[in-house]
């Protein structure tokens, strides 16, 4: 089976913001991934921006707009940041190995960071919801 990791950091970028990428390949590990290679190349506020462009339009193209929500992927880019900071790591597999709560259990963070509903909340899918109970930085 093919997974974001067949793509090395470039391929992976440019497939996604082509919008070439498979749909198969773009799961929540990759979407982190992402994430990271944008805070390493162009710091936080130019990978929001990317991130939230180019996932807008990969959704629209696979046919799922709904799926696009901004609250929850500026908090993954915001708390892909937090880690990135702390890590010693030179590559995404080991940030991964270092930071493995950001794939296993990304609802519990979220959950640290915001009181409310941000999956289901249709003001969080169009604009930024700031956390409530946690900031980010």
């Amino acid at each position: 089976m093919q997974t974001h990791f067949s793509l090395n950091d470039h391929e992976l970028e440019l497939q996604f913001e082509n919008r070439e990428l498979s749909p198969k390949l773009f799961c929540h590990e990759a979407h982190l991934r992402l994430a990271w290679i944008h805070l390493k190349k162009y710091g936080e506020e130019k990978a929001i921006k990317n991130l939230t462009q180019q996932i807008t339009a990969f959704a629209n193209k696979n046919g799922a707009p709904n799926k696009f929500n901004m609250t929850l992927t500026t908090a993954a880019i915001k708390a892909v940041h937090h880690f990135l900071k702390k890590s010693s790591s030179s590559n995404f597999r080991d940030f991964m190995k270092e930071f493995p709560r950001l794939k296993t259990r990304f609802k519990e963070l979220m959950a640290a960071h915001y009181g409310f509903d941000i999956y289901n909340s249709q003001v969080a899918k169009t604009k930024f919801l700031a956390p409530d109970l946690l900031p980010f930085d």
